[in-house]
């Protein structure tokens, strides 16, 4: 496990990016309405783990437990599902099942996010083509078809076939749904984003005490900015947020150490869901102002955590377990991370093991 022991302590205006990129939402109102009026919706657990929190040497534990969401099995259907109710809401039409009717939404996935997008397109009655790269396995893009989603593979790797859906969104007038964002991009990734603040909400809801931290895994930066937007929204500044990536794509916090947004290349990662080269632009603000220290990790060491989750009931990913592997992990890093016995650490189990 590597620490960006510079990061502690807000960098906020530190970071050059180009106009227009506005910080995340930290107000969960809009999205908790919509998810009110979703039969499919109900608030998912958080888990207190005292095995695993005195194993670590800390007094609490929590784990939000993402894995059972809306029957998608992760966090990422409260963010494209959302937008796109969001549109349909906007559209005033009744029944909502006709609002999108005629609208094609496409998008690139390499995995929940295009699960979010078929899944919203299907209930309002709009259309979806998701574009996977070739080392998408076949499974999960029978999935999306199963959700009613055109399924286009394209390219070895995500980027790749995140170019093609950007091309095809040109060509065709089709509204680009991407859960990342970047300079003249930003409508679409900032709604998603608040969608995830439904999350927090519940959080703060469940919770018996505050964290003092918050570990919380990071690809494009989504999930973990409008977490930490929450986080200090509600706890201020007193939580210390630990950003978790891949050390084979450090996007944040590469850019965070060099104060701009920053495209990193490296080896394909078993936390494939976090394998992403290059950050969200807002989310990259947003963790600029809020967050206090990135960690990177191998998948060697995330590969070995998984079991132990498994033993306490949360089987999941690399991907979806790496924000617990980097608590797991920290023994050697505490004084840095400022853990003891007084910590009461929050994490995030973002996916089911099938995901």
């Amino acid at each position: 496990m590597q620490l960006r022991p510079n990061l502690f302590r807000k960098l906020d205006s530190g970071i050059a990016l180009p106009q227009g990129i506005d910080y995340p939402s930290d107000d969960a109102s809009k999205p908790l309405a919509l998810l009110a009026r979703c039969p499919a919706y109900a608030p998912t657990p958080l888990r207190s783990l005292p095995e695993l929190a005195r194993a670590t040497g800390i007094a609490q534990l929590s784990a939000k437990d993402e894995r059972g969401r809306m029957g998608l099995g992760s966090f990422k259907a409260l963010g494209a599902a959302y937008v796109i109710a969001d549109d349909a809401v906007q559209t005033g039409t009744d029944p909502f099942a006709e609002a999108l009717h005629g609208i094609t939404y496409v998008t690139a996935s390499a995995g929940n996010h295009g699960m979010s997008v078929a899944a919203g397109a299907q209930i309002f009655g709009a259309n979806a083509v998701i574009y996977v790269a070739e080392t998408v396995p076949e499974s999960f893009a029978r999935r999306l078809a199963e959700k009613g989603a055109k399924v286009v593979r394209e390219g070895a790797e995500y980027e790749a076939s995140m170019a093609a859906a950007a091309k095809a969104a040109e060509v065709n007038g089709w509204r680009l749904l991407s859960d990342s964002s970047w300079q003249g991009y930003t409508d679409r990734p900032w709604r998603l984003m608040q969608g995830y603040l439904a999350l927090m909400a519940e959080v703060a809801d469940q919770i018996a005490d505050s964290p003092t931290h918050v570990f919380v895994q990071a690809g494009v930066g989504g999930l973990a900015a409008a977490v930490a937007a929450f986080t200090r929204k509600v706890w201020g500044d007193a939580p210390g947020i630990i950003i978790v990536e891949p050390d084979a794509a450090p996007a944040i916090a590469a850019s965070l150490t060099e104060g701009r947004a920053i495209t990193t290349t490296g080896p394909v990662s078993i936390m494939g869901r976090l394998d992403c080269k290059e950050p969200s632009l807002i989310a990259l603000k947003g963790l600029a102002r809020d967050a206090d220290m990135a960690v990177t990790l191998s998948d060697d060491a995330v590969a070995r955590t998984l079991p132990r989750l498994a033993a306490h009931d949360l089987e999941t990913t690399p991907s979806g377990g790496a924000g617990l592997a980097a608590l797991l992990l920290s023994e050697p890093h505490r004084q840095a991370l400022r853990l003891n016995e007084s910590s009461r650490v929050l994490a995030f189990v973002t996916e089911g093991p099938e995901s």
